[in-house]
C-alpha cells in the first residue's frame, strides 16, 4: 500500500509498510563492516621520550619487546613530530597540522585565537572516527590532553573528550601528566573514576595495561572477527619520574659512568645500526641555559644522585616495554599478531625540564621568574627515596641530552632534539621485509602522516563529512610505500614548525630553524640554516653561505604559517589574561558537602592560587576524629584534621612539611583556616576555632610559607577525608584516608582578591603549564 502523506517516522525506510506485518517487508540499515582480513591497529605513544631511549635506536635499556618489533618491522630514522605533546596528539589523531587542528600549544590555557582553540572543531575528523566508520572497535588508553583543563569538570562540554571523538571506550588521564602511584584523577569513559584510595602495589602503567588487555579480551569474547584500534598513549615518560622498586633495582649502579659515556655508547650503536650516514657527528648543547657539564666535573654526591635519577628513568622505559610485551602476548594468544599493525613512537623529544641539577620536588621546579630568590626548586630528601611514591622527581638535562642522542636541544624547541623521535612500524602479514632489507628508512616523515599511512595500509577510506559538515582536508601524506620500499623518495617534502616563538621550516633536505628568545622580535636575523641531508644533527649553520635560500625558506615559512593558522606569534599563556572571562566564576565562594566527589584539579586551584582565602569547616556536635578537608598530595598541599581532641593544620610546601595544632574547646562549631597572601608569594596561615556565632579565636599560626602555584596542588579538594595521594605521609601511614567520624556539616571556601600581579601570574603559569604538557 502507499504510505499516506501525513504519516511520520517512515522516512528513509528501505522496506515496505502495510497495515499488517503480513503486508510488510522488513529492512535493516547497513552496519559498518570492516573489509575481510582488515588488520588490527595498535598505536603506542610515549610522552617525552627521546630519540635514543629504546634499544632499536641506540639505548642500553632492556627493551626486548621493542627489539622484537624492530627485528621484523621498519624503523624510521628521520621521523619528526611537534615540540610538545598536545599539538603532537592532535596532529597524530587528525592528520592536520597542529595549529589547523587548534593546538598551537598545550591544552592548559584559552587565549582566544583560532590556532589556540585547544579543543577539536566540529569539522575535524579523527582517526578513530574514520576507523569506526570502517567497522573497527576503537579504544583509547592513557594520556589524552586534547581537552582544555577548564573543561574537565562536571557540567563542562565534553566535545573533545575521547568518546566524543570516536573512541568506544576510554580509561586514563585527561591531563598532561600524573603521579604513577597516586593519580590525581582517572577517567573511565565519560566520568571521573570513583577510586579514592589506590591499593598497595598500584602502578599506573600496570593499571593502564591491565585495562588495555581486558578490553581486547572482552572484544574477542563477544566478537571473534571485528578488528580493533587501540590507541595506547602512555603517561610515561612524563615526570614526575616514579618506578616500581623491583624495576629500579634492576638498573642500580648501571649509570655511575655518567651521561657523557652513555651518549657516546648510544651514538656508536646508532652508527653501527645504520641510523645515520657515515661521517655524522653528535651535536653538543653549548648554548647557555641548555648546556650540560662534563660528568667528570661533578662531585661525588652529585654523580650518585644524578645516576639514581637515570636509574628511575631506565626503569620506567623498561616498564613500558613490559607493557608492550603484555599487549603483544595477548594479541598473539588470540592468533592475531601477524595481522596487527603496531606503531611505536614518542610525542616529542626528551625534556630538560629537570634543569641542570634535576629535582626531588617536581612542581616547585616549574615555578620560575618572578618568584623570590630563595625559592626552593629541589628540596633535599634521602636519595633512597628517588623514584618512590614519596617524591616527584625529574632527571637533570644532562640525561635529557643523552635521551636525545645525537641531537641538540630538547622538548619545546624546533631543533632536532625537540622534534625528531623514534618510530617503529610492524605488520608481519603486510610489511614483510625483503631479503637484505635492514628495515631502516631514512626518508623524512611527520606526525600528520600516520593517519593516512594507517588507512592506506589497512585499505580503508575516511568519511568525507563529520557531524554533517565537510571534514577539513588532511595535511599528512601516506608513507605506506616508503615503508614497503626503502629506495623510494619521501612524499613529504615540506613542513613548517612553530611553538612558543621557535620556528622551523623543512624543504627537501634543508632546514631553517630558530631558537627564539622570549621578548625579542620575530625577525629574520634569528634564522639558522642546516643541510640536514649531510648534517642531520644540525651542527653547521650555513645561513651565511646561502642568504638567498634563507630568504626563500623564510618566505615559505611565512606563507605556511598563514595557511595553517599559526598567527599571532608571541601570545603568552597562563594567568587570568589567557582565560576567557567566563572562567572568573570558578573563583566564587563554594560550600562543599561531605561525600562530594574529589573536586577536579583546575577548579580547586582557582579557589586558592595567588590569593588570600579562608576555609570554614562547620561542625554539628562535639567529638570526632578525621580529616575535615584536604587539598593536594605528596607533591604539595594542605590538610585540616582533628585527632585526639586537637585540630591540626598540616602544610606540604612542595615536599617540605610542617604541622601546627591546638586543643578544641567544647562547643566548637566552626574551625577556620585563613591564608593571607603576601606579595612575596607566601601565605601566612592562621588556625582559629569558634562556636559558630562569634568570630572564631586564633589558636595557632604558620607564617611565611611559599604558596602552592603553577600545577600544585595536583590532587583536588576532598571534604571529610584525604583522598588519593596523601598530603602528609605519616598521617596516611597512621590513619589511612582518615575519614571524619564526627558531624561535619560542610566546608566553605571563600577566595579573596588576587594578591599577585597578572603579568607575574602569567609568567609563572606559563612555565608550569608548558612543563605539564
Amino acid at each position: 500500500m502507499t504510505i499516506p502523506e501525513h504519516a511520520r517516522g517512515y522516512e528513509g525506510f528501505g522496506g515496505e509498510i502495510g497495515r499488517t506485518a503480513a503486508e510488510s517487508t522488513p529492512w535493516w540499515p547497513e552496519e559498518a563492516t570492516a573489509p575481510e582480513g582488515a588488520p588490527n591497529i595498535i598505536v603506542v605513544l610515549l610522552d617525552d621520550m627521546g630519540y635514543s631511549d629504546i634499544g632499536p635506536f641506540g639505548s642500553e635499556i632492556d627493551t626486548p619487546n621493542l627489539d622484537r618489533l624492530a627485528a621484523t618491522g621498519v624503523r624510521l630514522s628521520n621521523y619528526h613530530t611537534t615540540p610538545v605533546c598536545s599539538p603532537a596528539r592532535a596532529a597524530l589523531l587528525t592528520g592536520l597540522n597542529p595549529h589547523r587542528a587548534g593546538y598551537g600549544s598545550v591544552a592548559n590555557s584559552d587565549p582566544g585565537f583560532p590556532g589556540l582553540r585547544l579543543e577539536l572543531a566540529d569539522d575535524v575528523l579523527s582517526l578513530p572516527e574514520a576507523l569506526r566508520a570502517n567497522g573497527y572497535a576503537t579504544y583509547a588508553i592513557g594520556k589524552w590532553h586534547l581537552a582544555r583543563d577548564a573543561n574537565l569538570a562536571p557540567g563542562r562540554t565534553k566535545d573533545s573528550w575521547p568518546l566524543q571523538r570516536g573512541f568506544d571506550r576510554y580509561y586514563g588521564s585527561l591531563e598532561g601528566l600524573n603521579s604513577f602511584f597516586h593519580p590525581n584523577q582517572l577517567t573511565v569513559d565519560n566520568d571521573a573514576s570513583a577510586v579514592e584510595e589506590y591499593p598497595d602495589g598500584y602502578y599506573l602503567t600496570d593499571d593502564l595495561t591491565d585495562r588495555a588487555v581486558s578490553l581486547i579480551k572482552d572484544l574477542r569474547a563477544h566478537d571473534g572477527s571485528k578488528p580493533f584500534f587501540l590507541y595506547f598513549a602512555h603517561v610515561a615518560m612524563h615526570g614526575p619520574h616514579q618506578a616500581k622498586a623491583d624495576d629500579i633495582a634492576k638498573y642500580r649502579g648501571r649509570y655511575g659512568h655518567g651521561w657523557d659515556a652513555v651518549r657516546k655508547a648510544r651514538f656508536a650503536k646508532q652508527l653501527a645500526d645504520g641510523l645515520f650516514p657515515e661521517g655524522t657527528e653528535a651535536a653538543e648543547n653549548t648554548v647557555p641555559g641548555f648546556d650540560v657539564p662534563a660528568w667528570d666535573s661533578l662531585g661525588e654526591e652529585e654523580r650518585d644522585r644524578y645516576a639514581r635519577y637515570m636509574e628511575v628513568y631506565a626503569a620506567m622505559v623498561d616498564s613500558v616495554d613490559q607493557s608492550v610485551g603484555r599487549i603483544l602476548d595477548t594479541v598473539e594468544a588470540l592468533g592475531e599478531l601477524d595481522n596487527t599493525i603496531v606503531v611505536f613512537t614518542s610525542d616529542n623529544g626528551g625534556t630538560a625540564e629537570g634543569g641542570p641539577v634535576g629535582t626531588r620536588t617536581y612542581f616547585s621546579q616549574f615555578v620560575h621568574h618572578p618568584v623570590p630568590a630563595d625559592w626552593e626548586r629541589d628540596v633535599p630528601h634521602d636519595p633512597e627515596l628517588i623514584g618512590s611514591a614519596k617524591l616527584g622527581v625529574h632527571y637533570p638535562r644532562g640525561w635529557a641530552q643523552a635521551s636525545n642522542t645525537p641531537f641538540r636541544f630538547y622538548k619545546g624547541q624546533t631543533f632536532a632534539g625537540g622534534v625528531r623521535v623514534p618510530l617503529i612500524v610492524s605488520w608481519p602479514a603486510g610489511l614483510a621485509r625483503a631479503e637484505g632489507d635492514d628495515g631502516v628508512r631514512h626518508q623524512y616523515g611527520y606526525v600528520t602522516d600516520l593517519f593516512p599511512t594507517l588507512l592506506e595500509l589497512a585499505g580503508l577510506e575516511a568519511p568525507s563529512h563529520r557531524a554533517g559538515r565537510e571534514a577539513q582536508d588532511r595535511d599528512g601524506v601516506s608513507l605506506a610505500e616508503v615503508l614497503r620500499k626503502g629506495e623510494l623518495a619521501s612524499p613529504h617534502t615540506e613542513q613548517y614548525a612553530e611553538f612558543g616563538g621557535h620556528r622551523g621550516y623543512y624543504r627537501d633536505g634543508w632546514k631553517l630553524v630558530t631558537l627564539h628568545q622570549a621578548g625579542t622580535p620575530f625577525d629574520d636575523n634569528e634564522w639558522e640554516l642546516y643541510d640536514v641531508a649531510a648534517d642531520p644533527t644540525e651542527i653547521r649553520n650555513v645561513a651565511g653561505e646561502h642568504p638567498d635560500l634563507v630568504r626563500e625558506l623564510a618566505e615559505a615559512w611565512e606563507a605556511a604559517a598563514w595557511r595553517n593558522t599559526v598567527f599571532p606569534l608571541g601570545q603568552g599563556f597562563g594567568g587570568p589574561r589567557s582565560r576567557r572571562p567566563s572562567h572568573a566564576h570558578l573563583a566564587d565562594p563554594v560550600r562543599i558537602l561531605p561525600g562530594t566527589p574529589v573536586l577536579e584539579r583546575f577548579r580547586s586551584a582557582q579557589l586558592i592560587q595567588y590569593r588570600s582565602f579562608t576555609v570554614d569547616a562547620e561542625l554539628d556536635g562535639d567529638g570526632g576524629d578525621g580529616v575535615l578537608v584536604a587539598h593536594g598530595d605528596p607533591l604539595g598541599g594542605y590538610v585540616l584534621y582533628v585527632e585526639d581532641g586537637r585540630v591540626h593544620f598540616g602544610y606540604n610546601q612542595f615536599g617540605r612539611t610542617a604541622v601546627v595544632g591546638a586543643e578544641i574547646p567544647a562547643g566548637t562549631r566552626l574551625i577556620r583556616l585563613t591564608a593571607a597572601a603576601t606579595p612575596r608569594l607566601r601565605w601566612d596561615f592562621t588556625l582559629a576555632v569558634g562556636d559558630g556565632v562569634r568570630e572564631p579565636v586564633p589558636v595557632a599560626d604558620l607564617p611565611g610559607r611559599f604558596q602552592l602555584v603553577g600545577m600544585a596542588p595536583w590532587t583536588g579538594i576532598s571534604v571529610g577525608r584525604d583522598a588519593r595521594g596523601p598530603v602528609l605521609w605519616d598521617l596516611r601511614e597512621r590513619r589511612g584516608l582518615f575519614p571524619f567520624n564526627g558531624e561535619l556539616t560542610a566546608v566553605t571556601y571563600t577566595p579573596g582578591p588576587l594578591a599577585f600581579g597578572p603579568e607575574e601570574i602569567k609568567a609563572i603559569q606559563r612555565e608550569a603549564e608548558l612543563a605539564a604538557d
